[in-house]
């Protein structure tokens, strides 16, 4: 079963295994948010209590979406917040997608395979989501 707690329990997997090197220096949480087609996961530190959010999209829920598309968008996330992006973390860039740098982060970290298995499963997504919206306009 898909929830939070199964979700919290693939961020602790990546961080323990593939962040290792990273405090967490604020408290971080986790949890499924609305179902959003287009936005798969956020992540905000809240300015009075210094906590950072990641939310992934509610359609993740489903175990049609494979578990490495989950654990990529949880990573992607994961590498703002080491990078200073919604994190006490010093920002080590100006912009959080400068030059490809979440995909090399995430490729010197080992987790390439998941970026890989993310790009063959948004391929195919794009395709239904294109058929979605026009069965719609019909």
């Amino acid at each position: 079963m898909r929830d939070d707690l199964w979700l919290l329990s693939r961020l602790d997997h990546l961080w323990t295994n593939y962040f290792p090197d990273v405090p967490q220096i604020n408290p971080v949480f986790i949890k499924f948010g609305r179902q959003a087609k287009l936005r798969f996961g956020s992540i905000r530190l809240d300015p009075w209590s210094k906590k950072t959010y990641i939310i992934i999209t509610g359609m993740f829920k489903s175990s049609k979406i494979p578990q490495e598309v989950v654990d990529h968008t949880i990573a992607h996330e994961l590498v703002h917040y080491v990078h200073g992006f919604s994190s006490p973390h010093k920002r080590l860039h100006r912009f959080p997608h400068e030059g490809g740098v979440v995909k090399g982060e995430l490729e010197n970290r080992g987790l390439i395979h998941l970026f890989k298995a993310y790009k063959d499963w948004i391929k195919i997504y794009k395709i239904e989501l294109k058929e979605y919206y026009y069965a719609r306009r019909r």
